[in-house]
């Protein structure tokens, strides 16, 4: 769900932006480690613990065989994203890792991991054993650097985002009100949201006429609008076409601030161009590529 954290954790103990790592939404599991690991936690802030010793995101820690990772609850943010040196040793399933619960298949065994899964791991790569030397023995073998992923690098998370949207094939039919109100009034996500698509709650949207469209291609980010008038925001879970109304479209880089949020939560939306979309993509992935050098250069 949140790409920039699945990146950024892999990024943090040197691995490729693809590794397989653990996606772990509202309330962690307990993870206990059969061997010394070098682990990351990036996205939202779960309450990770070792031992007494909070963890937290977007730093690298090393983890002695035979202590136990837990979690008290969220904090802040809907999901959060465990990455091990070497990454999860799941098979590609069409060309990606992931679990795809509704069809079960892919990741896991096809399915949420159970008490009693064990999880093996990759060969770390030559960086990632780099990292690994040079981190001091801390309490209880416990090691935790003290640089990390900063604050300027990552999306600006926050319970109330203002998300950036390229105006869909349809927002035109929208009744003026109802156009007023997408781009300046608040929805809520609801309950009833999951990785397929977030449902949002608030003013109701109105066509200038009942209209039936063509189902088309949809993507990660593009905004629906059902007969109820509440749009929905598709997912990473979601279908490949669709017949409602298309509002608009994600900005990519903004995704990541949708996957943090928890039902309850407010976001807005607001309009830029397609060019003003790709610029920002642009400049994240150069942002991305920067600091890997970094590490890579810290560690040499």
């Amino acid at each position: 769900m949140d790409h920039f954290a699945l990146r950024g954790a892999n990024l943090l103990v040197g691995n490729a932006d693809n590794d397989a790592v653990l996606e772990i939404t509202l309330a962690g599991p307990t993870l206990v480690f059969e061997a010394d690991a070098l682990i990351a936690l990036a996205g939202g802030d779960l309450g990770a613990h070792v031992g007494a010793r909070a963890l937290l995101p977007w730093r690298v820690s090393l983890v002695p065989r035979g202590h136990e990772l837990t979690f008290v609850g969220e904090r802040s943010g809907c999901r959060a994203y465990l990455a091990v040196a070497g990454g999860i040793d799941v098979p590609l399933v069409l060309g990606s890792r992931s679990t795809y619960v509704r069809a079960a298949f892919g990741g896991y065994r096809g399915r949420p991991l159970e008490k009693g899964d064990v999880l093996s791991v990759g060969e770390p790569s030559l960086l990632s054993q780099r990292i690994f030397g040079r981190l001091p023995s801390g309490e209880s073998g416990l090691a935790t650097p003290r640089w990390g992923l900063g604050p300027s690098l990552r999306p600006l998370y926050s319970r109330a985002p203002l998300v950036r949207v390229v105006v869909g094939t349809h927002e035109s039919l929208l009744k003026d009100d109802s156009r007023t109100a997408f781009w300046n009034e608040s929805f809520r996500l609801s309950p009833q949201s999951d990785r397929m698509g977030l449902r949002l709650e608030g003013p109701r949207l109105v066509l200038t006429e009942p209209r039936e469209v063509l189902s088309e291609s949809v993507a990660f980010g593009t905004i629906q609008l059902p007969p109820d008038g509440n749009p929905i925001v598709l997912m990473a879970d979601r279908q490949t076409t669709g017949g409602y109304p298309r509002l608009g479209e994600v900005a990519s880089v903004d995704l990541p601030l949708l996957a943090r949020l928890c039902p309850g939560d407010d976001v807005r939306f607001r309009q830029i161009s397609l060019a003003e979309s790709r610029t920002l993509y642009l400049s994240r992935e150069q942002d991305l590529r920067q600091a890997r050098r970094e590490i890579e250069l810290r560690h040499t």
